[in-house]
């Protein structure tokens, strides 16, 4: 019986989404090293990602959430609606848990820095490939204490937005008409959900979760 050459596996296709013409660049040059990566197209705005993904099909669209005009989490939910079927790997240089868990909310499969390295976007590129979640085990673990843990109140986050401004209780007190005893509750409280010591440790804490956004 006659040998048989194994056919190649066929390569994992990318769309590239992103603003900046270097970072595509050198982001397809680098997949491409890998002769199981194939980049197949980019795209610099969101508002373009549909149409993209319609001519080329790709296995996974590598999507920047900084984008002009219609944002990365805009633009996953837009594409996840119109193909339920399309995976999505969040690639962004920075981004706060909150905006990470609103791009997994919205259908990406996973979230990596672009400070990750090569191997880590090949691995993550992989597992989303195959339908897998991919997250590093940091940002997993601070997403699943934000999801099971209490979560801040409206009127919690007014009082540390003043708190963030460095206001003292009772100017807060004053600012809502309440006591400071009412004050120091609610303040007790906030301390408590976000696991800090002091007012200061909240602010950066509320900062880093998103749920206050950093000063101008």
């Amino acid at each position: 019986m006659p040998e048989t050459t194994p056919t190649p596996a066929a390569p994992l296709t990318v769309l590239i989404v992103d603003d900046h013409f270097v970072v595509r660049s050198g982001l397809a040059a680098s997949l491409e090293l890998d002769d199981s990566i194939k980049v197949v197209g980019e795209a610099e705005r969101g508002e373009d990602v549909i149409a993209v993904y319609d001519q080329l099909y790709p296995r996974v669209v590598l999507m920047d959430l900084q984008l002009p005009g219609i944002g990365g989490i805009q633009a996953t939910a837009a594409l996840r609606a119109h193909d339920p079927a399309a995976r999505i790997l969040i690639f962004s240089t920075f981004a706060r848990d909150d905006e990470i868990q609103a791009a997994l909310d919205a259908g990406a499969l996973g979230y990596l820095q672009k400070s990750a390295s090569r191997e880590e976007l090949l691995s993550a590129l992989s597992m989303v490939a195959q339908g897998r979640r991919s997250l590093p085990a940091e940002i997993a673990r601070r997403l699943t204490v934000i999801r099971l843990g209490p979560s801040v109140t409206p009127r919690e986050r007014e009082i540390l937005a003043l708190i963030a401004a460095g206001r003292a209780n009772k100017e807060i007190a004053a600012e809502f008409g309440v006591s400071e005893d009412t004050v120091k509750r609610h303040v007790s409280h906030i301390l408590e959900k976000l696991a800090v010591n002091d007012r200061a440790q909240a602010t950066a804490e509320a900062i880093r979760r998103g749920i206050l956004k950093v000063p101008e």
